[in-house]
């Protein structure tokens, strides 16, 4: 059955230090489809999803139980009669069916379009109508009455098990279909999903890669995350994104692993407690979150005394690493936005290693890592096995690999423009190669903004700065029109109550620390705390949490000047 997926390769690995966690033997696939047939075939008793339902109950799904349900959706969507390489749209919260979906897709000869399960209908419309999708599952899901309002007239598939009945039914369809038998090999340059960027410069664009693409980066991955037989992994951020959908996802279906996954928000920190990953991945904010309650149930003056203590070092390491659920990771990692550098050396007293990561959907996150006994802090790490880096005359990072983008969907112009002539991808972003190859960002081309003295100015490295200060929650410096810069901040939850006067001495006093270190025409003269934090609802953050610039902009620009003008350095909106 699957012998006709060609495995690439297999090999002794490298052994980590301890000599004890990684397999000695690591399995390259020439496609997804491929390295799940072969776990399918080799450990069909294993776990390959843990998934909560029912309030906490957990429903287990070995490789062969999956398997079964993945060949019969299969066989459901071919009974449709789209055609080769149609694409299928995939609306969901992480959870077991959204895997097994996305396989289904790809062994029915199929292409994913996967959708933010935060998208409102009005957002959803465009996606599927540019996408030619010609069918969509739709699962787990919060805002499905407004979502299916942008559902053009196309079969929709939902899960009963978690209250989406719709015309078709994952239970209904799996009841009356066969197991595929025979699915038909992936081919390496076959388009295997189209990626539609989370807009954080406008509208939204389809990133096209192949299922080479996937297969080239999910090996590199096996590679350097070294981690244990069958290892167990934890899936929430969305997995419609290059991350989580390569870090989790692929990286499970290529490794062989069991993928634990949240029942909601509010039991997000007892279900990864449970899980203990042995790979965790967060964005910054997420980390400064996981600060927060450390320091809530332990103040900073008493965690420093206790790990001055020797006898109470170890152990209150270990008690915090396994509450927030980092017992057993061996790599941890940070990305989609800059990490201050602060936050590390305060994780790294905990004996949590966070290893910054660059990549992008573009060139499918095979970019810029650090690893474990490679970690520059500060810095995103060396190119990746495979991949290459540099700079252009004007300090943009250019990548090189074989996992870049097929180009946008309908978008031959720009597909172009995106790459140089000898192959590299743009990516927007500015950065700076150290003498052993480390990367430090700099900034992205288009923040940067023009002041009316006619000095450009980078603000990612100011808002980092910024952000070391724990009653900062968003920042985005701004200043176009304006003689200096003028920082837009929202504030943590816990500083909204802190009286006018403490909020302000600590502001200030860090804006004086921050502007002490940059040119005269780049010092900021002013905070401005803003009424609303800038989230995925309000659409001014984008599912990662990275904050919309181009719409913050258009919405207070007019307002600048006013701020600007007021009086006292710490001002409200």
């Amino acid at each position: 059955m699957t012998r006709q997926f060609r495995i690439l390769s297999q090999r002794s690995g490298p052994e980590k230090a301890t000599g004890t966690l990684h397999s000695t033997h690591m399995t390259k696939f020439d496609s997804p489809l491929a390295a799940f047939l072969h776990w399918e075939a080799t450990t069909p008793d294993h776990n390959f999803f843990i998934q909560p339902v029912n309030s906490g109950e957990l429903r287990k799904y070995s490789y062969r139980e999956a398997g079964n349900e993945i060949r019969r959706m299969a066989t459901a969507l071919k009974s449709f009669g789209f055609e080769p390489q149609s694409k299928i749209a995939l609306l969901s919260k992480n959870c077991a069916h959204w895997i097994m979906a996305d396989l289904a897709i790809m062994m029915a000869g199929y292409i994913s379009v996967p959708l933010y399960p935060t998208l409102h209908g009005d957002d959803i419309r465009p996606i599927l109508v540019h996408s030619e999708s010609k069918a969509i599952f739709a699962f787990k899901l919060d805002l499905w009455e407004d979502q299916k309002k942008g559902v053009p007239d196309i079969p929709v598939i939902g899960v009963e098990a978690f209250g989406t009945r719709e015309q078709y039914t994952w239970e209904g369809l799996i009841a009356s279909h066969e197991p595929m038998q025979n699915p038909q090999p992936q081919l390496p340059d076959n388009l295997v999903t189209i990626i539609y960027t989370s807009g954080t410069t406008g509208t939204p664009k389809g990133v096209m890669h192949s299922v080479g693409a996937f297969a080239t980066i999910a090996n590199v991955f096996v590679q350097i995350v070294q981690l244990p037989e069958n290892p167990r992994l934890f899936s929430y951020l969305p997995l419609s994104h290059i991350a989580e959908r390569i870090g989790i996802s692929m990286h499970a279906i290529f490794r062989g692993a069991s993928v634990r996954f949240p029942q909601s928000i509010e039991s997000f920190p007892a279900d990864l407690a449970a899980t203990q990953p042995h790979l965790f991945f967060a964005v910054p904010r997420i980390w400064a979150k996981f600060q927060e309650k450390i320091l809530e149930k332990m103040p900073q003056k008493k965690l420093d005394l206790f790990l001055k203590i020797p006898i109470l070092k170890g152990v209150i390491r270990k008690k915090i690493q396994k509450a927030l659920g980092l017992g057993s990771a061996t790599y941890i990692a940070a990305g989609a936005a800059p990490i201050a550098v602060s936050l590390l050396d305060w994780f790294e007293k905990l004996d949590i290693h966070i290893l910054q990561v660059y990549g992008m959907t573009e060139d499918c996150v095979h970019s810029h890592f650090n690893l474990p006994g490679q970690n520059k802090k500060g810095t995103v790490g060396k190119s990746l096995p495979g991949s290459e880096g540099k700079l252009s005359p004007e300090g943009e990072i250019l990548v090189r690999t074989k996992a870049l983008m097929k180009g946008y969907y309908k978008e031959p112009a720009l597909s172009a423009e995106s790459f140089t002539e000898d192959g590299f991808l743009r990516t927007g972003d500015m950065g700076q190669y150290d003498s052993e190859g480390y990367l430090t960002i700099i900034g992205r081309f288009k923040d940067q903004f023009k002041t009316d003295k006619a000095k450009f100015i980078s603000p990612a490295p100011m808002e980092l700065e910024l952000m070391k200060n724990h009653d900062v929650e968003q920042v985005c410096v701004v200043g176009t029109g304006l003689p200096q810069p003028i920082a837009l901040i929202t504030l943590a939850a816990d500083s909204r109550q802190k009286p006018w006067e403490e909020l302000t001495a600590s502001l200030t006093a860090t804006l004086k620390e921050v502007n002490q270190h940059l040119h005269s025409y780049e010092k900021i003269t002013k905070m401005v705390i803003m009424q609303e934090d800038w989230t995925v609802d309000n659409g001014l953050a984008t599912p990662t949490l990275k904050i919309k610039r181009n719409e913050i902009e258009r919405i207070f620009r007019d307002k600048y000047l006013g701020w600007y003008e007021q009086e006292g350095v710490v001002v409200k909106e």
